[in-house]
Formats: structure tokens, C-alpha cells, sequence
């Protein structure tokens, strides 16, 4: 699954993180992802941004600028070692795809974080979103030992509540103005799934998601 286990309540993770799926491999972002990430995300521009934060004006922009970009991969190190937050880039066939983080990762009592989760229009309908959320999903739970997940999502983003429906989270009432959104405070539906639903269900969703068919062969 990984290349170590981490211990409650946090650990510092090591450079060598990978998460495996059947089909998708999730690992942090480096400076050397660039070129791939850029491409992407600039390509992507008209598909992705409608449904993200706006980027303060004064900051340089990390798609179109590699120090930023450096320097957000940096950023994205330091909330790994401190075990606040866990970003990773999203591979099919060796070829960034997207991302799927997971965010506000709060110990004490609550024992949660929240889940984000972007693609490559071209990848779009593949279902690679839903094996990387229950990658992460079984990351979070199993060796994380987080106790909770959330996923926040704009009421008339189709697409991404439809990773929800499909890996049936359950919904679980909209916030009003939640988070600002390119621009403007929009309401979000909630989404949750805890760790007790994440063992009574574990088997199948790993079965159905993660472990290869009879007969396939395991990527690395």
C-alpha cells in the first residue's frame, strides 16, 4: 500500500511516499513535476478553475511559474512532515492525471481531515477520481488512523458529487457560503464517511476498487 506505516497522531512520512490503486499510483509532487503540471493545469484552465479558490493577486502563479510552483511543492513538504496535511499528484500509466489531497488534518477529539480532488478533462470518466479517493480513503483510515473524512463540494458541480454517489459517501446537508470559490462564497454540500463505515465496508470497496482481476497483473 505504502512505503511505511505512520503512527497516531502524526508521523513525518517519507520522501519515498507512494499510495497504490489498480490502476492509479498517488505521490507528493516534486519541483521535477513541473513541465507535467503546468501542461495540464493551462490546458485544463477553462474546466478547473470555475470550481477553486481565487489566487491572491500578488502571488506568483505556480502553472506558469516553476519557482512558484518549487515553492508550493515546499509548502506542500512542510504540512506533510508536520502531518497537517497530505497532497499528492494522481499517475495513470506513469502520466499525471490530477490530484487528490487530503487537507485541515485535526487531531485531539475530532481525528479528521477534509479531501480534494482535481483531473485531467481528458482522463475525465474513467473513474480514476473514485480508485484515488479510496486509495486516500484507506490511507486516512488504516494508516493515518483518522477517525473521519469529509468532502465539501459545490451543489452544481455534477461531476465531482458524482464521485460521491458512486462510492455511495454519505451526504449530509449543505453549509451556506462555505468557502469562497472563484470569487464568490458558495454553499457546499457535505459529505462524511467515518472510520467505522470505512471496516464495515472495507473488503468490498477494496475488492471493487483496488485489487487487480483474476489473471491481470499488478502495476508497481
Amino acid at each position: 500500500m505504502t512505503s511505511g506505516r505512520f503512527g497516531h497522531p502524526s508521523a513525518t512520512p517519507s520522501s519515498g511516499l507512494r499510495l497504490y490503486g489498480r490502476r492509479v499510483v498517488l505521490r507528493p509532487l516534486t519541483a521535477g513535476d513541473f513541465a507535467a503540471w503546468s501542461e495540464v493545469r493551462v490546458r485544463n484552465e477553462a474546466w478547473l478553475v470555475p470550481w477553486e479558490p481565487l489566487r491572491a493577486p500578488h502571488l506568483a502563479d505556480p502553472t506558469r511559474d516553476r519557482d512558484a510552483f518549487a515553492s508550493r511543492c515546499a509548502a506542500r513538504d512542510r504540512e506533510r512532515q508536520a502531518g497537517t496535511a497530505f497532497g499528492f499528484g494522481l499517475f495513470v500509466d506513469n502520466a499525471l492525471a490530477g490530484e487528490v489531497n487530503l487537507n485541515n488534518v485535526i487531531r485531539g477529539a475530532l481525528q479528521s481531515a477534509t479531501v480534494g480532488y482535481w483531473i485531467d478533462r481528458a482522463r475525465a470518466g474513467n473513474r480514476y477520481i473514485s480508485e484515488a479517493v479510496v486509495v486516500l480513503m484507506r490511507f486516512a483510515f488504516e494508516e493515518l488512523r483518522l477517525h473521519r473524512l469529509e468532502i465539501c463540494i459545490v451543489p452544481r458541480n455534477q461531476n465531482s458529487r458524482r464521485v460521491m454517489e458512486v462510492l455511495e459517501i454519505r451526504e449530509e446537508g449543505v453549509a451556506q457560503r462555505y468557502l469562497e470559490i472563484n470569487g464568490v462564497w458558495e454553499d457546499h454540500v457535505r459529505y462524511g464517511v467515518t472510520t467505522e463505515e470505512w471496516q464495515s465496508r472495507r473488503d468490498a470497496t477494496v475488492a471493487r476498487w483496488l485489487q487487480c482481476p483474476p489473471g491481470a497483473t499488478a502495476g508497481p
